[in-house]
């Protein structure tokens, strides 16, 4: 998995994650992306869409998955072989 992934790769993962985890497809266009900067790098992009919540932790290259109440749901690696898998 190359070292800066595509933030359009990702945001595919976290859609198709996003569904297998029970979002309504018609839900989709409600996803709301927010980017984080720090001293003007990006640092991490969070999504939110149907009480379902998810970061992207750049530098460290997972992305995490919460529901509605904080509660892990799953984390994904984007320097794991397979895991990256999902996001080509």
């Amino acid at each position: 998995m190359p070292a800066v992934m595509q933030s359009g790769a990702v945001r595919r993962l976290v859609i198709k994650t996003f569904v297998d985890l029970g979002t309504e497809h018609s839900a989709l266009w409600d996803l709301e992306e927010t980017v984080s900067v720090d001293e003007g790098r990006v640092v991490a992009r969070s999504y939110l869409l149907d009480r379902l919540f998810a970061m992207w932790l750049i530098e460290v290259g997972i992305i995490q998955f919460y529901d509605c109440d904080g509660n892990m749901l799953r984390t994904v690696s984007l320097f794991d072989p397979v895991d990256a898998r999902m996001a080509a």
